[in-house]
């Protein structure tokens, strides 16, 4: 008998019966760090000023799908941003509210049905298992030399199925799960009918209260995310318009809970000074900034913030440099060996863009070219606190034919180009040193994309395009494998 393969396909950020719905808007990274972001809703144009929708008190935050590294807790809510709490217009809430709860119970009920057919698969190990056990007591009680080898063969199959209980265990829990998932949906719709028809019956904070708590459940098993391969990118919000044509913004994916502070680089030379910003509403709201004053200007728009610090290239130089805001001083300088620098291996669009350093959810990149590889990209992984390359890995990309690059879990994203129509069509897959050519439509809306970066913490592409700051949701895709035997099933 042979141990069967669980394969479970499930696309984060998205549940493929609301995908067509939800590629509307992008999910809010309220759902993720606190910070409340609006979308209009189709055919509300932005206000002029292309920052913010006309009508955000009709807008939605969505809580993306989520699944931990055994598969399992894959969750999504849809529910009203926390401005819907007045009492204001109450009938229009309410009915929004339940509509939102509805879209939940779908989800869930997806999430139900396929808990339920992996469960399938492991309640009939369950019962192999159980029938091997009682035959084990009976050889147990019986040490007749004639069935001695029996005995054996059945402890050895017992060992080979023994790593299947564990698996059985969590499997009954994602079951039980479930159901009290489903549970506590069904009832908070039944409380939302009875308060559409009632009208005042109920204390709508406390409701919205329970939502909240069940958005802030399934939030925590969102943080146990797994990693996926890039399947999709959603179409792009603008943030906010500012700065000059080229330039980098940011959020650092390592800051602390309540930490959304908001860091900002115009132009891709000649400049020294960061801006940092209390939030992302204070980013799309206001220009009030701290200033910090880097002791070496930065060359192109490849920087990045993490836990707590700013990495950069110096201007016309191979020198990594790592700089602690808290301190205001260097807390590490390198050298990128070989490295190609000064205009010499930049992005398509040029800007001084040699080196790009990037952060995934394996920790700090370094993405380049060298003599030695004859301009082709090269992909380094650095220790944050060293610098040091950990690893590199040699592609047969050209890097000044590549528009732009983000990592993504150990995989690095090329796009075509950066003006007119784009799309990202090299992966190269440090894990297992491999590349593919794929085709995945990346929207340009303002013809010129000069930095793009993702943040494991939002789950976003954050992009700097022709003077405008915005974001873009991607979709991953997850296989889950337990241990490699014949049987495959497939979502």
């Amino acid at each position: 008998m042979s141990v069967p393969l669980l394969k479970i396909g499930v696309v984060l950020s998205t549940m493929a019966m609301i995908t067509n719905w939800m590629s509307q808007t992008l999910p809010s990274i309220v759902g993720l760090n606190a910070t409340k972001l609006t979308v209009a809703p189709a055919g509300v144009p932005d206000r002029s000023t292309g920052v913010l929708p006309a009508n955000p008190e009709e807008s939605w935050q969505v809580y993306s799908s989520a699944q931990d590294t055994e598969g399992r807790c894959v969750c999504t809510v849809v529910a009203p941003q926390q401005s819907m709490c007045s009492r204001d217009a109450r009938t229009k809430q309410l009915r929004q509210l339940l509509e939102k709860v509805q879209n939940m119970t779908q989800s869930i009920q997806s999430l139900d049905q396929r808990t339920q057919k992996d469960l399938q698969y492991v309640q009939r190990m369950e019962v192999q298992l159980r029938g091997l056990e009682t035959k084990f007591k009976q050889v147990e009680e019986n040490h007749k030399q004639n069935i001695a080898k029996q005995y054996k063969a059945i402890k050895a199959k017992m060992e080979e199925l023994r790593p299947m209980i564990p698996v059985l265990e969590e499997y009954k829990a994602d079951a039980k799960l479930v159901m009290q998932f489903k549970e506590e949906v069904k009832n908070l719709t039944g409380v939302l009918s009875q308060l559409q028809d009632e009208m005042g019956a109920y204390d709508y904070e406390e409701l919205h209260s329970r939502v909240s708590d069940l958005e802030e459940r399934l939030r925590a098993c969102m943080q146990k995310l797994a990693c996926g391969k890039l399947t999709g990118i959603s179409d792009p919000v603008t943030i906010k318009t500012s700065g000059s044509r080229y330039g980098s913004w940011m959020t650092d994916p390592l800051a602390p809970e309540g930490d959304t502070r908001v860091w900002y680089m115009d132009g891709y030379h000649n400049n020294r000074f960061v801006r940092e910003y209390k939030s992302m509403a204070d980013f799309m709201n206001s220009d009030n900034f701290t200033s910090h004053r880097l002791p070496h200007p930065w060359s192109g728009t490849g920087q990045v913030v993490y836990n707590g610090s700013i990495y950069f290239n110096k201007f016309q130089s191979h020198t990594i440099i790592k700089f602690d805001f808290k301190t205001s001083t260097i807390s590490r300088s390198s050298q990128l060996d070989y490295a190609g620098f000064n205009n010499r291996y930049h992005y398509s669009w040029g800007g001084h863009s040699d080196i790009d350093l990037m952060v995934d959810e394996g920790g700090l990149w370094a993405v380049y070219a060298t003599n030695q590889n004859a301009g082709n990209i090269v992909i380094s992984r650095l220790n944050p606190v060293t610098l040091q390359i950990i690893k590199s890995w040699t592609t047969n990309h050209p890097k000044r034919s590549a528009g732009e690059a983000f990592m993504i879990c150990g995989t690095l994203y090329v796009t075509n180009g950066y003006s007119g129509g784009t799309k990202v069509y090299y992966a190269f897959h440090t894990n297992s040193s491999t590349y593919e050519y794929i085709d995945i439509p990346l929207q340009n809306k303002y013809s010129h994309i000069s930095m793009l970066d993702y943040n494991p913490k939002d789950r976003a592409l954050y992009a700097w395009n022709n003077g405008h700051q915005v974001l873009y949701n991607v979709t991953l895709f997850h296989d889950v494998h337990t241990h490699a035997h014949t049987h495959t099933h497939t979502h």
